[in-house]
């Protein structure tokens, strides 16, 4: 184990990009959600607003890791130029001592595409697989090169609304990565015939962008973009043609997302076939992942995710010799 600075130390949104790995992440991710743990250990978000102002934390301590920590975001809409900061604060188990701070903005990209391969890596058959995506931004980018570190691709096909953002995509991940990519006219037919079904861009006006008659019977689903009741990504009936649904955060995917509340308004008893990733990794439930025909993974993202992939950089970035000191101690209290 690296030892620990003699202060605490600063990453930059620089080396993280130099230090993240997608393997390293994903089997940090699956390590961690493989222990059982409580919701104490990994609570639901907080936000706090006032005159514009928001700030949002999300707080872990996973079982099993070196640091425990929360990630914190912050912006004032009224501002003349509204812009948000990402950061994770770490604290080392041994010493309770803050041990660094790391720029989240890119890490947080990184995170929810780890997290959803960690997923994948459990949900989808092995072996190649053809990739549909409906996106074209970060997060569609971040999730495909996640997806190509566990599964072999055999092909991507790509949909957004802009022809110029959809053709550049498919031309990067060709170059990028090896694999052949396209862009369609579509989303129907982007997903038409695809093993592997990413959405990861909510539309213009919150009305679903993937429905359940364009998947092929046995493709897997990945769902990242409703994380709040007031957002639409997939239609109720992705939600009926999956039977089992795997939830990074069971709670707040099956009560505070828009597609799992229109789900539920239309009648679809999605509680019944929701399981949570920790379970998922655990192996609890892994008789209902066997016998599953077409399952799902929803994203919400959270404070565990940010504080283990967060603890992968720190350690790259200090035994790298990339983490700047800050000149800086604390007066701590002892308990």
């Amino acid at each position: 184990m690296t030892a620990a600075p003699d202060c605490p130390v600063f990453v930059s949104a620089d080396v993280v990009r130099r230090v993240f790995d997608w393997k390293d992440a994903i089997a940090a991710l699956q390590a961690a959600y493989g222990h059982a743990f409580t919701e104490q250990a990994a609570p639901s978000r907080s936000i706090a607003q006032s005159e514009g102002a928001w700030l949002r934390t999300l707080p872990a301590a996973p079982p099993g890791g070196r640091y425990y920590g929360a990630k914190l975001m912050g912006a004032d809409m009224k501002a003349a130029d509204p812009t948000v900061e990402y950061v994770v604060v770490l604290f080392e188990r041994a010493t309770s001592r803050i041990a660094g701070f790391v720029d989240a903005n890119l890490l947080t990209g990184f995170r929810t595409a780890a997290t959803s391969g960690a997923a994948l890596d459990k949900l989808a058959p092995e072996g190649p697989g053809r990739l549909a995506v409906i996106g074209s931004g970060l997060e569609a980018t971040m999730h495909v090169r996640a997806f190509a570190s566990v599964r072999p691709l055999s092909e991507v096909t790509i949909y957004s609304p802009t022809p110029e953002k959809r053709a550049a995509f498919a031309e990067a991940v060709t170059r990028d990565l090896g694999v052949p990519a396209r862009a369609v006219e579509s989303g129907e037919e982007a997903v038409d015939g695809a093993d592997l079904v990413l959405s990861a861009a909510r539309s213009r006006g919150e009305v679903p962008i993937l429905f359940g008659d364009w998947l092929k019977p046995g493709a897997t689903v990945v769902s990242i973009g409703s994380t709040v009741p007031s957002q639409r990504e997939i239609d109720v009936s992705v939600a009926n043609r999956a039977d089992f649904i795997v939830c990074d955060n069971l709670h707040e995917v099956v009560d505070e997302t828009g597609d799992m509340l229109a789900a539920l308004e239309a009648g679809i008893d999605v509680r019944s076939k929701s399981f949570s990733l920790n379970q998922l990794l655990s192996g609890e439930i892994e008789a209902q992942r066997q016998a599953a025909a077409m399952p799902m993974y929803k994203s919400v993202g959270g404070g565990v995710q940010d504080v283990v992939v967060a603890e992968m950089i720190l350690t790259k970035a200090i035994e790298q010799g990339l983490a700047q000191p800050l000149p800086m101690t604390f007066d701590p209290k002892h308990l």
